[in-house]
């Protein structure tokens, strides 16, 4: 997926700020650079992949944000899950040493994410805000920050008890 950095919701949706933020926060994300002599464009989420750990768990943290404050703005249960399936896809897959950069390089789960909003409010199936599912999106995102603190953990365990 080669997307040239611009923006990703309409202008009627970005005239929303929060939308706006979400917009700009997801090139920022993912799409923000370009590799010179290439199409291939990454953000901060592959720079932050680069630490091992803390770096995916920041990610996994903004990307959480991100699909909250799209839950406050109308996006329905159903969306918001197709949402964490991405994001949770990007932080276990992204973890993985080298693969995980790669992976990071190419699957970008917010830019998707902006998009699966912008198609939702074109459908016009717009709801209003969701306090429940943000609150589910919330408490999701704690739970997948545990677990991935946690299998970074055994993984560095491992590694050391190979030494």
């Amino acid at each position: 997926m080669h997307q040239p950095d611009h923006p990703i919701l309409t202008e009627a949706q970005r005239s929303v700020p929060q939308l706006q933020w979400v917009d700009t926060f997801s090139r920022v994300l993912d799409t923000k650079f370009r590799i010179p002599g290439t199409g291939v464009r990454f953000g901060l989420d592959f720079i932050l992949g680069l630490v091992p750990g803390a770096g995916d768990i920041l990610s996994l943290g903004m990307s959480g944000t991100l699909v909250a404050t799209m839950a406050r703005h109308g996006a329905s249960p159903r969306l918001v899950a197709r949402m964490l399936v991405n994001v949770v896809l990007d932080a276990f897959v992204g973890s993985v040493p080298v693969l995980g950069n790669i992976f990071d390089l190419f699957y970008k789960a917010n830019y998707r994410n902006a998009e699966l909003m912008r198609e939702y409010y074109e459908e016009g199936r717009h709801r209003g805000s969701v306090w429940p599912v943000v609150l589910a999106v919330i408490v999701s995102i704690l739970i997948l920050m545990i677990l991935l603190v946690w299998v970074t953990f055994k993984i560095f365990e491992f590694i050391f008890s190979l030494f």
